[in-house]
Formats: structure tokens, sequence, C-alpha cells
């Protein structure tokens, strides 16, 4: 397969201000796309991509964002030949962010996805070594279990308590009802 095009923060800046209608699909999970993402962006998380490719217009240009560029050109893979005409932002949010350039805001604070898988390996890491010390030394096991998950994610930038937290119910998006009011414009 071909490698994704990429796009640099500056370029995609200057084409939304050019008036350029592009679509901007943030490929993270709801509560990372909650923490900060480029203006104009809709949440597509990476993991709902296949069963939401009608919701990628193959008439206008479409631009993938994600935390560092590595999930939005694995998405762009995803997607081949179903749509044409598909962008990466080079560096993600990241770069976005070193640029200077604004992100929108969730106004209800949200933990992103790796404060969270931070904050669980801290706490089981520190339970695994106060059980060990007064409870039964064999619950050292679970600090080393957590070190060798940690490991493993840094050599595979595959991250299974990640996986586990994205799926939780605070991580999921608001879903709208689909009755009257829902429907109704104001």
């Amino acid at each position: 397969m071909a490698s994704a095009d990429h796009i640099s923060p500056t370029d995609l800046k200057r084409r939304i201000e050019a008036g350029e209608h592009l679509q901007i699909f943030d490929v993270r999970t709801p509560s990372e796309f909650a923490s900060g993402h480029v203006p104009g962006a809709a949440n597509l998380p990476m993991d709902e991509v296949e069963a939401r490719l009608d919701d990628l217009s193959t008439d206008r240009p479409a631009v993938l964002v994600c935390q560092s560029g590595q999930r939005a050109a694995m998405t762009c893979e995803l997607i081949g030949a179903s749509h044409p005409n598909v962008l990466v932002l080079e560096g993600g949010t990241d770069a976005w962010v070193q640029a200077g350039l604004p992100t929108v805001r969730s106004t209800k604070t949200r933990w992103s996805l790796d404060r969270q898988v931070r904050l669980g390996a801290g706490v089981l890491v520190l339970t695994g070594l106060i059980l060990a010390k007064y409870a039964h030394p064999g619950w050292i096991f679970l600090t080393g279990f957590v070190g060798a998950g940690l490991t493993f994610s840094g050599l595979t930038n595959f991250c299974g308590m990640a996986l586990l937290l994205s799926r939780m119910p605070w991580n999921q998006p608001k879903r709208l009802s689909s009755g009257p009011a829902a429907s109704s414009s104001p």
C-alpha cells in the first residue's frame, strides 16, 4: 500500500482560512478529542471508521488528525481506495499546538487517555507494593505485570490498558436521542 500524503499544520491552517471545503476528522478517542482538537474537526474514532465510511464525502478532500500522526496514517491505510483524496496532518495535534495554532477544547474537563493510563499504571504499581509489604509478598507480581505491560507497550506501540480504558463509559461520546426533540432545529 502507498504511504499517506501529509499536510503540515501551517498549510492546513492556510487552506482552512482560504475557505477550502475540507473534511477534518480527528481519529482519537472522544476523551482525547475533547481535550483539544483542530477547529472544525469532527470526531471519528479510529475503531469506528469502517462502520462510518459514509461520513466521508468523496467529493471533498479529507484530513485525518490524531495526536502524533501515526493513528491517522493507519486510518488512512484502513480507508484505502474508498476515498481518493485523504491527507494526514503531519505531526498531529502535537505539531498543530507546537506551531502556535488554536485548538478547541470541550467545556467539560476530561482526562486524556494517556493520562488515564499513567494514573492507572501508577495506582496498580503502588497498590502492588503496599500489598506486598503489608499483606502478602506475592503481590509484588502485580508491579511486575504492570512493568511488563508498559515495556510491551513501549516496544510495540500497543497499549492494552489504553484499549480497555477507551471502552469505559466515561470515555464514550454522549449519544443524542433520536426523538423529535433531537431533530428540531433552534
